[in-house]
């Protein structure tokens, strides 16, 4: 997949803006504050349908103005498709691709795959749980609908639990029903991610000692309910959810289940979580993003664009140079603030 064109219109700063990409390398550079963050913040919206930078659409908008758009154009052996999006203060985004709205935000799972490092990104590996989780998600949910539709159910589901635990009214019947629940949903994404992470591992660790000059070994480790089968999941989180009985209904939420799970992270055997350098923690985040990046090729059939935000202001010379050596063969955009982090490579340069 090629992204070929980027529309913003009283999107954050820009009154209206139109980028052209090339197929391969793409460079965003100007001063700070002038945007570049803002276009590929368009991108991945279109691409999982939220910004990366805050959780309200509202703020997106231009100041002064009603609403925002974003137009995203990719090229994919099957054509053109173009992800129009419109951000309004009165009423939900409006999502269209190649002019027919959606209904439903799984449809655009997979339509303009991403794949984000900003400098955010070292919070999968050294902030909490849940950006973890987060980021075996947004991949999941962009190679399968199927994935996406179970991460809402269970959302839901463990919604109305925890609701029953606060309400007084939860006991063993009450609560057995919403058990089966968490453990037949719950079995199946965990399943899911110890599938990706299976499939992640040995490709981040060749990265990995790519980006390390093979000085570090990076391993990857899913921590959550064991087993190799959906049935053998369950039944195992039936279990742990019937063993945390008391502690759920004392502290009135739920203790067991993918929503508490987490990824180990390991480099020559050292927790990256609790004891790696800045230096190796991003490292490790960015193998893992372009082993992503990887993974999402094989299973889509086509490349997701590679979004790198300011990531050349922590890395040094030889570890830029590998980066970019690294992001050959597939579409990337990069912000920077001089032209000369990219000397002896072929980049488009946007000045913006």
């Amino acid at each position: 997949m090629i992204v070929t064109e980027i529309k913003v219109k009283d999107y954050r700063n820009a009154a209206e803006r139109m980028v052209e990409l090339a197929p391969e390398r793409n460079a965003f550079v100007g001063a700070n504050a002038r945007g570049k963050t803002n276009l590929l913040e368009a991108v991945y919206f279109a691409g999982v349908g939220k910004s990366f930078r805050t959780p309200r659409d509202r703020e997106l908008i231009k100041s002064g103005e009603a609403r925002a758009f974003i137009s995203v154009t990719a090229v994919k052996d099957t054509g053109a498709e173009t992800v129009r999006i419109v951000i309004d203060r009165e009423t939900n985004k409006r999502v269209a691709i190649n002019d027919l709205p959606i209904s439903r935000m799984s449809e655009l799972m997979g339509v303009c795959p991403v794949v984000l490092f900003c400098p955010d990104g070292l919070k999968i590996v050294k902030d909490a749980p849940a950006d973890r989780r987060r980021f075996m998600d947004i991949s999941l949910c962009q190679v399968s609908k199927t994935y996406f539709a179970a991460l809402m159910q269970y959302d839901k589901i463990l919604v109305s639990r925890n609701k029953l635990l606060k309400s007084g009214g939860a006991n063993d019947n009450t609560l057995a029903p919403w058990d089966e629940l968490i453990a037949d949903v719950g079995a199946k994404i965990i399943k899911s991610r110890r599938g990706f992470i299976k499939s992640l591992m040995p490709v981040a660790a060749e990265f990995h000692a790519f980006l390390s000059d093979g000085r570090e070994s990076l391993a990857l480790e899913y921590e959550g309910q064991n087993g190799e089968t959906v049935d053998i999941i369950k039944a195992g989180l039936l279990e742990k959810i019937s063993a945390d009985r008391e502690v759920d209904l004392r502290l009135k939420y739920t203790h067991s289940g993918p929503h508490k799970d987490d990824l180990k992270i390991t480099v020559n055997g050292v927790d990256l979580r609790a004891y790696g350098s800045q230096g190796q923690q991003r490292t490790a985040a960015l193998a893992m993003k372009l082993a992503e990046t990887r993974i999402l090729t094989e299973v889509l059939g086509t490349s997701p664009v590679l979004l790198l935000d300011d990531v050349f202001s922590e890395l040094d010379g030889v570890r830029r140079n590998k980066l970019m050596a690294a992001t050959a063969g597939f579409q990337s955009i990069i912000t920077a603030t001089d032209k000369a982090d990219f000397d002896g490579f072929n980049v488009n340069i946007v000045e913006i």
